[in-house]
């Protein structure tokens, strides 16, 4: 870890309608010294939190109880900010313009997740 990366932390925005899995995620994340903005479990909610601080990555699960999470996966893309899926589909089911986005197939070890957030970090 950098001197930069202690002084100021890595700032995840966590998106993810189960509960459990949103604790496990963020519990795993704060072991690993990263500031977690959220969990939350709708679009609508993780809107709200886009204007509260800056953000440096998100972890987003793709379908929010029959809502899909594209429209944020979108404006984040035109804000600069990396995110990664964490999610139950099948990478196919993934629309090709967001390929290039790493997804992390549930079930899925959430401290391997913590590890490789910090190379995701936008420069």
């Amino acid at each position: 870890m950098t001197d930069d990366e202690k002084r100021d932390p890595l700032r995840v925005l966590v998106v993810e309608d189960e509960y459990f899995i949103a604790d496990d995620i963020s519990r795993a994340l704060i072991r690993h010294g990263v500031e977690v903005v959220g969990p939350v479990p709708t679009v609508q909610e993780a809107w709200a939190l886009l204007g509260s601080r800056p953000l440096d990555l998100a972890v987003l699960d793709i379908n929010l109880r029959g809502e899909l999470v594209y429209p944020l996966v979108a404006e984040l893309t035109a804000r600069g900010v990396p995110m990664v899926f964490a999610t139950g589909y099948d990478t196919a089911a993934i629309p090709t313009d967001y390929g290039a986005i790493p997804a992390w197939s549930k079930p899925f070890d959430y401290n391997a997740l913590a590890e490789v957030l910090p190379g995701l970090r936008r420069a």
